[in-house]
């Protein structure tokens, strides 16, 4: 299996339709299951290590490196919740991670156009004065607050799971988007 040979350039796109179990066959490291179980989720994997690098390469690195710890991971999957969810959560774990070692040898790898290019594909801005803004203003958040607002506000994911993420409480977790979405208010001139 070549690194996201068969993940389309459209790094935006959801995983294809079908089960949400692990395939027999998968805990074992049989080729055959993780060539599927890529197939079906590598996009969706992609598109959240890429909303929360900023980096393309980045990305495929965090999908890669998932693929290849997952026989391993399965071992320790309890079937609780949707195996989708369950791979998101290790795709996000592995891309912080991935930002914590990038910031220990001082890299950054988010810039206003990888935030801008987020937005774009995301159809989140209409007009390109508007992307700009919402991209320097994210810019702007501290590294925490970006990360739960990334995860809840795009990702969708529940608060307690934000917190298991990232080993703060559900209450922080709340506590960080709300300043987030307030610092974003007043970076972009709205109200309340």
């Amino acid at each position: 299996m070549t690194r996201l040979a068969v993940v389309q350039d459209n790094v935006v796109d959801g995983a294809p339709a079908g089960g949400d179990e692990p395939g027999p066959g998968l805990g074992r490291g049989e080729q055959a299951a993780l060539d599927a179980c890529y197939r079906q989720h590598a996009p969706a994997l992609l598109a959240l290590a890429f909303r929360l690098t900023g980096s393309r390469e980045d990305a495929e690195d965090i999908v890669h490196d998932v693929f290849v710890g997952l026989p391993e991971a399965l071992r320790k999957y309890e079937e609780r919740g949707q195996f989708t969810s369950w791979l998101k959560r290790i795709a996000a774990r592995t891309a912080l991670m991935h930002q914590r070692r990038a910031q220990n040898r001082r890299e950054t790898p988010r810039d206003v156009a990888s935030v801008q290019s987020r937005l774009s594909a995301d159809g989140g801005a209409d007009r390109d004065s508007d992307r700009a803004r919402i991209a320097g203003a994210l810019r702007m958040l501290t590294p925490a607050l970006r990360e739960v607002f990334m995860l809840k506000v795009i990702e969708g994911m529940p608060h307690a799971d934000i917190g298991r993420l990232l080993g703060i409480s559900t209450g922080t977790s709340e506590v960080r988007l709300t300043r987030a979405v307030a610092k974003l208010r007043i970076l972009l001139g709205g109200h309340r």
